[in-house]
């Protein structure tokens, strides 16, 4: 199947082009990426213009400033729903997300509608985060599981692949979140409308070059999105 890798990028320049090249030399003929690149200051979109020239299957949509991460997988979802892509992975830019694992993601897809690259599945599989971190990480899923009723392990993962369909199904435009949160309420829309959802573990690495995009601001957000959420499926506007 026809299927499309989208990665933000916002000052990636240290990793983008390895992880480029490790993606399009999968054995997966018909995987293709984009990159949204939000203006990073630091190349990462004129590295991924100079790529593209020698690679039909690498694309790149810039954004005149950084905008945030959910507006960047949005943007990509309607990039590939206004093509014949029938799956649309996300993944980061930084190496965390292992490319070798794009191809079981793929695999998985074909007895599933959203497949979630799982840090928690298997016991905790998360390697040279601080304590603090992988403490806020895990209790975040435990928090969301408890208000929202999702029966996901790992519910903040950023590390997917969803069938057409449920993109189809989920209203683009009514989307919400823009941070942390965006994981969990992309899964929270998908089960409402009776998606199923497979996880399948993974080994999460912490980045190996630049900086974490993480924030106090992105925190909040995910604490108050699941009760909005949660409310908007009661009062049946979801």
């Amino acid at each position: 199947m026809k299927s499309l890798v989208i990665i933000p990028t916002f000052n990636e320049s240290q990793n983008i082009v390895a992880m480029i090249q490790a993606l399009l030399h999968l054995d997966e003929p018909e995987l293709e990426v984009m990159i949204v690149d939000d203006n990073s200051p630091d190349g990462t979109g004129d590295l991924v213009e100079a790529l593209r020239s020698q690679e039909p299957r690498l694309h790149l949509l810039r954004r005149e400033k950084k905008m945030g991460l959910g507006t960047a997988y949005v943007a990509g979802f309607r990039y590939a729903l206004q093509r014949d892509y029938e799956l649309i992975l996300e993944m980061d830019a930084d190496f965390s997300h292992d490319p070798q694992d794009v191809p079981r993601l793929i695999q998985a897809a074909g007895d599933s509608d959203v497949v979630v690259g799982s840090r928690y599945i298997n016991g905790v599989n998360v390697v040279n985060w601080p304590l603090s971190r992988l403490m806020l990480s895990y209790f975040a899923s435990l928090y969301t599981r408890w208000i929202t009723g999702i029966k996901l392990r790992d519910c903040t993962s950023g590390f997917k692949c969803f069938h057409r369909r449920v993109l189809q199904a989920v209203n683009l435009d009514s989307i919400q979140s823009d941070g942390y949160s965006f994981q969990i309420e992309m899964n929270f829309r998908a089960v409402h409308r009776g998606f199923h959802i497979r996880e399948i573990p993974i080994i999460f690495i912490d980045r190996r070059a630049g900086t974490s995009k993480m924030s106090k601001r992105i925190v909040r957000e995910a604490i108050w999105m699941v009760w909005k959420l949660k409310w908007l499926q009661i009062s049946g506007r979801l």
